[in-house]
């Protein structure tokens, strides 16, 4: 099911805090009147006179080199058309928001209000000076070809309409796969392309640099197939006539082997499925409704391979596999253009990346973990981490070989290092936790639905099929509260305790069975359950949910009692232990315990380092893990270090297999090539500690705490580690993005827990 948009939640999304979706950082410190004499006068002057002595220095003293413009005159926008240039604004910072996040590219969006094509083109040729390359986006057909073309010609930097190009590059990837599963030959098929604009005619001619030929190519518009003997035909249109005796979409397609379809939705039927050869390869990639219904298509044919641009279908044909890498290796080697070669190399690239064993974590985001090549996995899956070290080394080695880069790239390995530290690989980690919550949503009770965030996150969490939310409280308050904030929770189950007296008394019953020898009297443990999370802990217990979030409006001692008391611990588990996921640029980083233990002893530690190691492998990564204090192993005396030590010498004895070191110091920790000129004998030397055990609940809440406010790191969590079902404690305060962050890890707990 395709994400359901809400109008306000749109608008809201664009203009909570800072309005729009960008920024500008600086990248050098500005901290003192020195940094700001060399960022500004008089210090500027020195890169002004070498570039002006050599311009090619101005990639060495300025962000020319990582700087895309991505440029539109809003006259073709998404499916809205021709809606003006301040209008299509929130989409290149969109497209901006992308090339950051999957490439490590900056962007300045530029919209230009010039519908005249060569003034338009005078303009952006003039922005040269400033920008990497240029990426066009969103200029209607025909005048955007003209652009392009005379772009091009007239800069020396990378020029692309990835309206025309990035549907072409990931759907001829798609295509390749597709023959090599029928096995059918490219130079064979019968092609029909339904549409004939930028993207339809870009496609097109790329398919024909693949293989198809021209005179095995029917296109069709609105008015049907463009035969010769027709007289509204424009140039463009004209370049793919056909002489053959066909009107219709139907009789285009009879015989067919390949239909290619960017045009409307639901303007096929089965009869055009029908009328296709054995083995039809149809690309509905109208959006958002295809040509055909992907129910509908494989419903009337099984021998049928098919791909969208929707993400809730097999093989979604989705622009973000090839622009952000592309442009990626062409600035990585100052290439003068985006040239055939590239384009092709990043085709045949996204092909074979297919084709090669698909990663466990890619596989845990979507859910399948038979995900192989195949009729229904014919081109990798966005979130995959390889597509950068795959596409973006490609199109850099044909820029190379085909002569337009200025730079030249020897190590390759190192640039894949590089490519990685870029984007920080590792900030995708809740992308990939949803995605797996997604695939099979659990029961989720909220112990605090009378509160108009945890509302607003259970819709969210409906909405994207994340979760189902369970809304426990007094029902009236909350279904007026739905109604204030216009909320659409209709689906929900809403249970209010005191409307449900006798489960009130069958779980006091409970209760009193679990704690009878702790002092709890039948009546104290009916009255326990007008607690809502006692109520919640119950609910989970019982099996009547999968999983409890609370904590928004509660210290966290208050809510993890009632858990601890109800749901207790994993079997060998002493004590339970909580752990933050710190997202940065420098990577992921794992810290623990930052809020349960208040000065656990050596024998504690351990515990809690075996709790975090396996939370960490939750996450899809293999801990490296170290035990920190105020020492570097034994460097000064005293009560934590010698814990510290203590505890690492009985992990590295109980987890063998661990790479763990301790006591040291975190900024050592984090540091491999600190540790290698001073402690090469480290396990943490290699590649430095991505965990972090903390000695005491102070530091460890401290820590946490400092870089959610003045670090340049999102903190996700606290995920609690050791409960025997899944109950997740929400920081107080939680935004409701956090708390729709909560409730995926809470999903995929449950998921594991089943």
């Amino acid at each position: 099911m395709a994400i359901k948009i809400r109008k306000e939640d749109a608008l809201n999304y664009h203009q909570q805090g800072q309005p729009g979706k960008i920024e500008v950082v600086p990248t050098k410190p500005l901290s003192s009147q020195m940094d700001l004499a060399l960022a500004y006068s008089p210090g500027v002057a020195e890169p002004c006179k070498d570039i002006a002595e050599n311009k090619e220095d101005v990639y060495k003293y300025t962000a020319k080199g990582n700087l895309v413009a991505v440029i539109s005159n809003g006259t073709a926008v998404l499916g809205l058309g021709d809606i003006g240039p301040e209008a299509s604004k929130p989409v290149m910072e969109g497209k901006g928001v992308l090339f950051k996040k999957f490439a490590g590219i900056d962007v300045f969006d530029i919209e230009i209000n010039e519908k005249d094509p060569d003034k338009l083109i005078d303009i952006i040729a003039s922005l040269e000076p400033t920008f990497g390359g240029v990426n066009l986006e969103d200029i209607k057909a025909p005048e955007c070809f003209k652009i392009e073309t005379e772009l091009k010609k007239r800069m020396a930097i990378p020029v692309m309409h990835d309206d025309q190009h990035g549907t072409a590059i990931i759907s001829g990837a798609a295509l390749l796969n597709g023959l090599e599963v029928v096995g059918k030959k490219i130079e064979e098929i019968k092609l029909v392309v339904n549409g004939a604009g930028a993207s339809a005619v870009s496609c097109t001619k790329l398919y024909m640099k693949l293989g198809v030929k021209r005179e095995n190519i029917i296109m069709c518009d609105k008015e049907g197939a463009i035969r010769a003997d027709r007289a509204d035909l424009d140039e463009i249109k004209s370049q793919f006539a056909t002489s053959r005796d066909v009107t219709t979409l139907l009789d285009a397609l009879k015989g067919a082997d390949v239909f290619l379809g960017l045009s409307a939705g639901n303007i096929m039927g089965p009869e055009h499925i029908l009328a296709m050869a054995p083995n039809p390869i149809v690309f509905a990639l109208a959006n958002p409704d295809p040509e055909i219904p992907y129910e509908v298509a494989t419903a009337t044919r099984e021998d049928i391979i098919m791909a969208t641009g929707r993400s809730d279908y097999p093989n979604q044909v989705n622009n973000v596999l090839g622009f952000p890498y592309i442009f990626r290796g062409a600035l990585d080697v100052r290439s003068t253009a985006i040239n055939e070669e590239m384009k092709l190399a990043a085709v045949y690239a996204i092909a074979k990346l297919a084709k090669e064993p698909v990663p466990d974590m890619v596989n845990k985001a979507y859910g399948d973990a038979k995900m192989a090549f195949g009729k229904y996995y014919l081109i990798p899956k966005p979130l995959d981490p390889r597509l950068i070290t795959t596409i973006a080394p490609a199109v850099a080695k044909a820029a190379m070989d085909s002569g337009v880069a200025k730079t030249h790239i020897t190590d390759w390995e190192a640039y894949e290092v590089e490519l990685q530290k870029r984007i920080g690989i590792d900030q995708r980690l809740m992308s990939r936790v949803i995605g797996r919550a997604k695939k099979d949503p659990k029961r989720v009770v909220f112990a605090e639905a009378d509160n108009k965030k945890i509302l607003k996150a259970a819709q969210i969490v409906q909405d994207e099929k994340i979760g189902i939310p369970i809304l426990l409280g007094n029902k009236e308050k909350i279904l007026a509260l739905i109604e204030e904030h216009n909320l659409d929770l209709s689906n929900c189950e809403i249970i209010d305790p005191f409307e449900n007296k006798d489960k009130m008394k069958a779980f006091g019953q409970q209760i009193y069975e679990k704690r009878k020898r702790k002092g709890i009297t039948p009546y104290e443990g009916e009255k326990l359950m007008r607690d809502r999370n006692y109520f919640g802990a119950m609910m989970v217990d019982n099996g009547e949910a999968d999983a409890l979030i609370s904590g928004l409006t509660k210290d966290y001692p208050r809510t993890i009692t009632p858990a601890l008391q109800v749901i207790g611990v994993k079997p060998g588990v002493k004590k339970v232990a909580g752990m933050y996921i710190i997202a940065s640029k420098k990577g992921t980083f794992f810290f623990a315990d930052t809020t349960v233990n208040v000065d656990p002893t050596a024998d504690e530690l351990v515990d809690i380092i075996g709790q975090a190691a396996e939370g960490v492998r939750f996450f899809d990564h293999e801990p490296r893990m170290a035990v920190l204090s105020y020492s570097n192993f034994g460097s000064a005396k005293g009560k934590t270090p010698t814990k510290a030590a203590e505890a690492t010498m009985k992990a590295k004895i109980k987890y063998p297999d661990l790479i763990i070191d301790g006591d040291i110091q975190a900024n050592v920790a984090l540091d491999a090539q600190l540790q290698k000129e001073n402690y090469p004998f480290s396990a943490l030397a290699e590649k430095g500690a991505n965990t972090l055990i903390f000695p005491d609940l102070t530091s460890g809440n401290i820590a946490y705490k400092l870089i959610m406010e003045i670090g340049d790191g999102e903190a996700i969590g606290p995920v609690l580690l050791g409960m025997n079902k899944p109950v997740h404690i929400l920081q107080l305060g939680s935004s409701i993005r956090e708390i729709v962050n909560m409730v995926a890890i809470a999903v995929v707990d449950a998921q594991q827990n089943n």
